[in-house]
């Protein structure tokens, strides 16, 4: 299996951000496992499960929140509702429908105990969207309504997971009841916003940023004045959080527009959504800019065509070769 997880489709939008390979495929593409992701086959919804208290397998080791856990196999038939149950009960935010939710997890078989995806064999936790399109019903049923700070385990039968067809690659049948344990560490909304405080923006060669938190885009004043030529990265909110590293993946807010035009290309706003990724996977102007950011702040980024998309820009993004990008920035989480 490989090792990327959960997203099957690149999320609208990372298609620009991304970087490509050398093959010339976008590297934020390349690449899927067995995941709580929502199927690529289209079918009518089922109807709502009953939340049920059992059974479910014992937790024979790594019984903390944030420890990886180890899960005993099902012992006789599972329901074929959902079963729910609260290891641990946290008291941060409530997961809602649409929510974004940060979380490390272990997935395994029922019948065989086989462990089919994990994220902490990763150290990187999974971000998605708790809504039809992005994830099997089977985790929205179960952890809409629970705390952040929570460990939650439940079954998930067919009918709200992968369905008759299975998930071959992942080795999961069409007849398996799957077994998840996750950990909450985060939930955003799709308005989430930067949090921390609003710096000076003195410099008039460059553009001023709204500083906005309500979950609306903010505004990008573009100055006229010649673009740099050099990559700009400076903070507009300045959050607390953990830095960026290099390779670090983060759920993020963003616009992007044309320093020539002020046109916007891209935005998360627009598609009333949120978006993470890798620095590993994006345009150099993004790694760099963003290497080193605390989570919590709002970022400015100017990217020259060397550190954007040069003369090859992305096919449809409305990005004209050798292209000056301005991006804002707000940097929900490091997962």
């Amino acid at each position: 299996m490989r090792r990327r997880s959960l997203l099957i489709a690149v999320p609208a939008g990372m298609a620009t951000l991304a970087a490509c390979n050398d093959d010339g495929a976008s590297s934020a593409e390349s690449g899927d496992s067995a995941s709580p992701s929502a199927s690529a086959t289209s079918a009518a919804p089922a109807p709502a499960p009953k939340i049920v208290d059992g059974p479910l397998p014992a937790i024979t080791a790594g019984a903390k929140f944030g420890e990886k856990p180890t899960v005993a196999k099902g012992s006789g038939d599972p329901s074929d509702q959902i079963a729910v149950k609260t290891l641990v009960a946290g008291n941060g935010r409530t997961a809602a429908e649409g929510d974004f939710l940060v979380a490390d997890y272990l997935g395994q078989i029922w019948d065989t105990a086989k462990v089919f995806d994990n994220s902490f064999d990763r150290g990187a936790a999974l971000a998605i969207q708790l809504s039809q399109a992005s994830v099997i019903d089977g985790w929205r049923y179960a952890l809409v309504g629970k705390k952040v700070g929570s460990r939650v385990e439940f079954s998930v039968p067919p009918t709200w997971g992968y369905g008759k067809e299975g998930y071959a690659e992942g080795g999961i049948k069409g007849t398996d009841t799957l077994v998840f344990v996750v950990d909450m560490k985060g939930v955003y909304p799709v308005t989430s916003s930067a949090k921390g405080t609003d710096v000076a923006q003195d410099n008039v060669d460059l553009p001023k940023v709204g500083t906005n938190t309500d979950g609306k885009a903010p505004s990008i004043e573009i100055p006229k004045k010649d673009a740099p030529t050099k990559l700009v990265s400076s903070y507009i909110i300045e959050g607390d959080g953990e830095e960026a590293e290099a390779d670090s993946s983060l759920l993020v807010q963003y616009k992007g527009v044309l320093w020539d035009s002020g046109k916007e290309f891209d935005s998360t706003y627009a598609r009333k959504t949120l978006t993470s990724f890798s620095l590993d996977g994006v345009v150099k102007g993004w790694k760099q800019g963003l290497t080193g950011k605390k989570v919590g702040s709002r970022v400015l980024i100017v990217i020259p065509p060397a550190l954007g998309y040069g003369d090859n820009p992305p096919s449809g993004s409305g990005i004209e070769k050798d292209s000056t990008l301005v991006f804002t920035v707000d940097i929900l989480a490091k997962l």
